[in-house]
């Protein structure tokens, strides 16, 4: 029997690649936002009320993320996800994919992310 598990997605992470669903309780993020750690951090700070003392680095980020689902489930919904991270090396995405898979796999309450990939509304 072969185990083609490696192709598949983890449960914590959805890509949408049309519309995304309906997430009533999730916390939104603007791909355009993002497209630089720095961007991103500020943007995860300002949607989520995190603490002054994140600092800049991917250990402070899933600490305060840590404390962040201790109070309860979080769901990220990332608009435009194809821009998230789009002006940093691509080794910057995969440590930011890590630390949310990281957190899913061991914090208190459940995390989902969903990127949202979908194609403007407008024709191109």
């Amino acid at each position: 029997m072969i185990d083609d598990g490696e192709d598949r997605m983890p449960d914590w992470l959805i890509v949408c690649r049309d519309d995304a669903p309906e997430l009533p309780d999730s916390v939104a993020l603007a791909g355009t936002a993002t497209r630089t750690r720095a961007g991103l951090f500020v943007a995860l700070a300002t949607a989520l009320a995190l603490p002054a003392y994140l600092g800049d680095t991917w250990d402070a980020l899933a600490d305060v993320l840590r404390d962040r689902l201790d109070a309860g489930p979080l769901t990220l919904l990332i608009t435009d996800a194809g821009q998230l991270l789009a002006d940093e090396p691509a080794d910057q995405y995969a440590l930011l994919l890590t630390v949310l898979g990281n957190l899913a796999g061991s914090a208190s309450h459940p995390l989902r992310v969903v990127l949202d990939e979908a194609p403007p509304a407008h024709g191109g």
